[in-house]
Parts: structure tokens; sequence; C-alpha cells
């Protein structure tokens, strides 16, 4: 089966699921290997839940014409979040040891302590647990992430362009 010939539902249906595969596969890393999540990885997360509530909205009402762009524009905005996310996470990690930042207050203490604009400023001026690598399958996980984000992009434009139903 091509998924170059998918149906717009059927694309947006799978992008939905990959969506929650991907979270899936966040918690058992959480849960089960042991990879505390940083501030970064938690907005990723909440980047692929945006992005897999407008799959699932899309594959469900499956619509015709120029309507398909709402549902193919959250996709992106979720996206291109997660895109800037993960970009920030992987130059973080990249930065020499003399450089990371000091490791800051966990995201729910950030959360109830500070108001929405500064929690978003700290956490991506970053911290030194966003700069551990903890590689999966030889790659780090934002850089998975990021692969993710530019092929469920890519999806969604493709089905939302195509003029079979």
């Amino acid at each position: 089966m091509n998924p170059f010939r998918w149906s717009y539902r059927t694309t947006y249906l799978a992008g939905f699921f990959v969506c929650a595969a991907l979270l899936g596969y966040a918690l058992y890393a959480e849960h089960v290997l042991g990879m505390i999540p940083c501030p970064l990885c938690i907005f990723q997360r909440i980047a692929f839940m945006v992005m897999g509530v407008f799959f699932l909205l899309g594959g469900i009402h499956a619509p015709r014409g120029g309507a398909r762009w709402v549902y193919t524009g959250g996709v992106m905005l979720g996206a291109l979040g997660g895109i800037a996310t993960a970009t920030r996470h992987l130059w973080l990690q990249t930065l020499p040891a003399d450089q990371i930042p000091a490791c800051g207050p966990n995201l729910g203490y950030m959360m109830d302590a500070f108001p929405f604009a500064k929690v978003l400023k700290m956490v991506f001026t970053g911290s030194g647990e966003c700069a551990k690598i903890e590689p999966v399958f030889g790659l780090p996980m934002p850089a998975w992430t990021l692969l993710w984000y530019l092929l469920l992009v890519f999806a969604a434009l493709y089905a939302a362009a195509r003029k079979r139903a």
C-alpha cells in the first residue's frame, strides 16, 4: 500500500496514530527507560499533541477543497513550535561543557511560580538537563523529534494539496 496514494482521511488518521505512538514512546522512555524529560522535551511533547489533535480532527472531518488547509494550518502550527523547540534543544546539546547553562527548576515549579511569558523565556534559555544527550538508536531524542516533525508536515501538506478525496 503506497502512502502517496492514500486519501486525505487515511493520511490524517495515520498522522494521528504516528503522533500517538511517538507520545507513547516518550512515556515509555520516561517511565521504563528512566529518561526524565527536561522542559524542552515537554514542549516537544505538547507540539506532538497539538499536531495529533489536528490530524485527528482532519481525519474525522475529511473536508474537501480549501477547508483542508484549516487542519493543515493547525498541524503546521504544532510542527513549527516543535521544530523551533527541537532545534534549540539540539543547539544546547552541542555547547561545550563550560558554556552549558546551570540546571534550573522543573517545569511544574516554574508554571506555579512565574507568569507564562517568563516560563517560556526560562525554558528556551535552556538549562543543564536539556544539554544532556541520551541517544536513542544512535541519535539524540530531539533529532528524532525534528525528523518526525518534518515528515509529518510533509505528509499533511501533501495530503492537503492533492486533488484526490
